[in-house]
């Protein structure tokens, strides 16, 4: 009993972090859709990009444990709300809001990375680690390039 509890536990975790890269996706292809900053526009379309591969890569250790992928976002997760609030920094127009709310969805993704990583109920397979472990230091890098931006943007 305890293997399909350890199974489940795995696929839980591994949705959310599909959620919240869907999420990711879907908040910079917003982002995407509503710059005209060329930077911005260069650098968003990777970040989908990686969304969407990260999610893949999930999805198929979803399926060799027997569970059944996410195939959603987080409605009321806060990641949602996050790149909701994406929208309104737009209709502003300002650089530095528009940034400041990317950070926040990508403060979000970072914590799901880090409790996936840090639970200690999961017994993650060696494979599955590692591409979590990977995933996150994507996510952490942008993050930080995000931030830099963000701070540029705000003198």
């Amino acid at each position: 009993m305890a293997n399909s509890e350890t199974a489940e536990n795995q696929v839980s975790a591994l949705n959310d972090l599909i959620k919240i890269n869907n999420d990711r996706a879907a908040g910079y292809q917003k982002a995407l859709e509503n710059t005209q900053e060329a930077d911005l526009k260069a650098l968003f379309p990777g970040y989908v990009a990686q969304s969407k591969k990260n999610s893949s890569e999930l999805e198929g250790f979803v399926k060799s444990l027997g569970g059944k992928p996410a195939d959603s976002t987080s409605i009321a997760g806060d990641l949602h709300h996050a790149w909701i609030d994406v929208k309104g920094a737009f209709t502003s127009n300002d650089r530095h809001a528009v940034l400041a709310e990317c950070e926040s969805g990508e403060d979000v993704a970072k914590k799901a990375y880090k409790e996936a990583l840090g639970d200690t109920d999961i017994s993650w397979d060696a494979n599955i680690s590692t591409a979590i472990s990977s995933q996150n230091q994507g996510i952490l890098s942008a993050h930080n390039e995000v931030k830099a931006l963000r701070d540029a943007a705000k003198s």
